[in-house]
């Protein structure tokens, strides 16, 4: 909580009738706020989310029967923020080649930014017992985005599944290498991904700065 806002610790009134949606929304970004900084969901409790919401608890449960719906309530909105930058980094770039990294440096650009959050959505304890199947989006859009490539003749005709899943694969390791060991001198993740494009992939992304130079 926020010690200049002493206004925020202030009894919050009920939501106007009709608005009880909009508290949903304070609630799940609230949540999304602090799984960032604990970067586990089970350190997470329902009476702090009320806490840093200025809400009673029974407010909380009348949205959210216990924590892990929380927490996938949150996620998955946190899966729909990734995914539409990751939909706009494609309309930025032109042809099939540089959508797909396009897409793939968002991956690891937001995982740099929200460390905590991507250790909830893809290592905590929630993921071997909850349903997370709004993940599967990712892999059937990065599928798309291989298989653009092969149609394109960009890249080599193969199993375009496989292939992505090849890729996602390396991305996630490159990127939890880095979330869960910062202090490493890591390459430039651009550098590693274009890496893992030419050789996963097999296409020719154009050559980054630090390649070109060679620092």
């Amino acid at each position: 909580m926020d010690a200049k806002s002493p206004s925020k610790r202030q009894s919050r009134g009920r939501n106007p009738r009709g608005q009880g949606e909009r508290l949903r929304e304070e609630i799940v970004a609230a949540t999304l706020r602090m799984l960032n900084d604990l970067g586990d969901d089970q350190a997470l409790s329902l009476r702090a989310v009320a806490r840093e919401t200025n809400v009673a608890a029974t407010s909380v449960y009348l949205h959210f029967p216990d924590r892990d719906a929380l927490v996938l309530a949150a996620l998955e909105r946190c899966h729909q923020n990734l995914m539409l930058a990751v939909q706009q980094a494609e309309l930025t770039e032109e042809g099939p080649v540089a959508q797909l990294r396009g897409r793939t440096l968002v991956l690891g650009a937001w995982a740099h930014d929200h460390p905590g959050l991507y250790k909830v959505l893809h290592e905590s304890t929630l993921n071997q017992h909850a349903d997370m199947r709004f993940k599967e989006e990712l892999g059937r859009t990065t599928t798309a985005a291989v298989q653009r490539c092969m149609d394109a003749g960009l890249a080599p005709t193969d199993d375009a599944s496989r292939v992505a899943l090849d890729l996602r694969a390396a991305v996630h390791g490159a990127v939890s290498m880095r979330v869960n060991q910062p202090d490493q001198p890591w390459p430039p993740l651009e550098d590693q991904i274009d890496r893992f494009l030419r050789k996963l992939v097999g296409v020719s992304p154009a050559p980054t700065p630090t390649e070109t130079t060679g620092e």
